[in-house]
C-alpha cells in the first residue's frame, strides 16, 4: 500500500463523502432539478451539493485555506497558504444526460518562493466505478494502491486519443478541427467521452496513449495535469512548450508520443 500525506486522507475523505450523496442523485437524475448556466453550460442541484460538502469538509480541516471552485467561483485564504482547486462533477452534461462517466476533481495548488504556483496534490474520483486516481508530486500517480504509468506504445499509428470536441458557446471549431484533420488520420482512433480530469487520469493510467484540448478551466485540468506528470508523461501547450495553462492549451503524451503530436498540432497551426 502506498503512503501518502494526512492532507491526501483529508481530501479523499471529503471527496467520498460527497460521492455518496452524487451516486443518489444520479439515480435519480430523471426527477433532478437542472437550470442553464449558460449557452449549452448546465448547472445542476447535484453540482451545488457535491461542491458544498466539498467545501464544508475542506475547510474544516484547511480553515485559512483559499479555494477556487467550478460553481461558486474564487474563496480567498491567506496567500501564503495553499488553495484547494475544485470541479464538483466533471462531466456534468454526462450526469444530467444519465451517462455514467463523470468525476470529482480536487488538486492543491501551493505558493512558491518566486510567486508563481504548482499544483502538488491531485485526486481524481469516479463515483460509480469507485476508482480513485491520485497522486503527490514526487511520489508518483496511483490507482487507488497501484503505480500508474502512462502508455509505453511508440508508434502514432497503434495510438488511442482522447480530446474535447468544441461545442455551443464554448472552443475554437475552426482550430480544433485543423488539429483533428492533421491527428485522424495518423492514429488508431479517437474519443471524446466529456469529462477532461478522466481523460488525463486515463493518460495517466494507459488507457489513452495521448489528449489534446484548450479553452479549459483551471479546475478541469489542474488534478489531471498532476497526475500525467506524475505517472512519467508530460503536458505542454499546443506547441510543446511550457505554458499549458497561460495559453490554455493541453497536449500530454508519453515521452515517445508526445513529440510527434506537438509536431502534428503545431504545423495544423501554423
Amino acid at each position: 500500500m502506498p503512503s501518502h500525506s494526512g492532507l491526501f486522507t483529508i481530501i479523499e475523505r471529503a471527496a467520498r463523502k460527497a460521492a455518496s450523496r452524487l451516486r443518489r442523485d444520479f439515480n435519480e437524475v430523471q426527477n433532478l432539478q437542472v437550470s442553464r448556466k449558460g449557452p449549452a453550460d448546465f448547472v445542476s442541484i447535484a453540482d451545488k451539493r457535491t461542491e458544498q460538502t466539498l467545501y464544508e469538509e475542506l475547510s474544516k480541516a484547511r480553515p485559512d485555506w483559499g479555494f477556487l471552485m467550478e460553481e461558486r467561483g474564487e474563496i480567498a485564504g491567506d496567500p501564503s497558504k495553499p488553495r484547494f482547486i475544485i470541479d464538483p462533477l466533471d462531466g456534468t452534461s454526462n450526469f444530467i444526460h444519465g451517462i455514467p462517466h463523470f468525476a470529482i476533481s480536487i488538486a492543491v495548488e501551493e505558493p512558491l518562493p518566486s510567486g508563481k504556483r504548482e499544483v502538488t496534490t491531485a485526486l481524481v474520483y469516479q463515483p460509480l466505478t469507485d476508482e480513485s486516481f491520485w497522486a503527490e508530486k514526487g511520489r508518483g500517480a496511483w490507482h487507488t494502491d497501484q503505480r500508474l504509468r502512462v502508455s509505453s506504445r511508440r508508434d502514432l499509428a497503434d495510438s488511442l486519443i482522447a480530446t474535447g470536441i468544441p461545442f455551443m458557446g464554448h472552443g475554437d471549431f475552426a482550430q480544433w478541427s485543423r488539429i483533428f484533420g492533421a491527428v485522424a488520420p495518423e492514429v488508431a482512433g479517437i474519443r471524446r467521452f466529456g469529462a477532461a480530469a478522466l481523460d488525463l487520469a486515463w493518460v495517466a493510467a494507459g488507457r489513452f496513449d495521448g489528449f489534446w484540448e484548450s479553452d479549459l478551466k483551471p479546475w478541469d485540468v489542474a488534478a489531471g495535469v498532476l497526475l500525467v506528470r506524475e505517472a512519467g508523461g508530460y503536458v505542454t501547450d499546443f506547441r510543446g512548450g511550457d505554458k499549458p495553462f497561460e495559453r490554455n492549451e493541453f497536449l500530454a503524451a508519453n515521452d515517445g508520443l508526445h513529440s510527434k503530436l506537438h509536431k502534428l498540432v503545431a504545423n495544423a497551426l501554423r
